[in-house]
């Protein structure tokens, strides 16, 4: 009963996902998105845009678990918004306490898997890594396009920001990074970001 009461107690405490809120909004723009949706959103990405990966032996199992772990630490580290270069100064240190307090509460065995993954995520350094982190920063530029640029305008982010930011796509999948050049350059000419 001991397992069974650590995986529950685990369970409870990753419902909280639900009330960090990110600096993304949903597709009609209505509201803020949280991260449990957005790590919905993105294992579904994956599921869906699995065959542009640039790795065609791509372990799509391995890369929604990388997606569903991702942002566990956000529980306690919160959401670093991605053009805040400030925040990004302590966010490996924030999410590192957050993990080592977060993972352990699961049984010994599935705590060090789930902290492998969410290592393996960070570091990008499998051919599954860098498709989820492709997922991860394809997810919320396309809702930044389909609010029309709203947060993008609102706080002065630039093309080039976007594009810098958003580079790590080519690596987990080069027709994707084809696709979000072409995404900004429309962004763009239609006013939602500025050049």
């Amino acid at each position: 009963m001991e397992r069974l009461q650590r995986q529950i107690d685990f369970l409870l405490e990753i419902d909280k996902l639900k009330q960090v809120y990110r600096q993304t909004l949903i597709s009609d723009g209505s509201r803020q998105e949280n991260d449990a949706e957005h790590t919905w959103h993105l294992a579904m990405l994956a599921i869906t845009l699995a065959e542009y990966a640039n790795d065609p032996e791509l372990d799509v199992l391995r890369v929604i678990k990388m997606l569903l772990v991702h942002d566990l630490v956000e529980i306690d580290a919160g959401d670093t918004y991605a053009y805040d270069e400030l925040g990004h100064l302590d966010k490996e240190e924030r999410e590192q306490k957050a993990a080592a307090r977060i993972f352990p509460i699961l049984p010994e065995d599935q705590a060090e898997e789930l902290y492998s993954l969410w290592m393996e995520f960070e570091q990008r350094q499998t051919p599954e890594a860098r498709f989820a982190s492709a997922c991860d920063r394809l997810q919320p530029l396309l809702l930044n396009y389909h609010t029309e640029g709203l947060l993008w305008k609102k706080r002065g982010i630039t093309s080039e920001q976007v594009l810098k930011r958003n580079q790590p796509i080519a690596g987990g999948a080069e027709p994707l990074w084809d696709y979000v050049r072409k995404l900004v350059e429309s962004a763009v000419a239609k006013g939602y970001l500025a050049p």
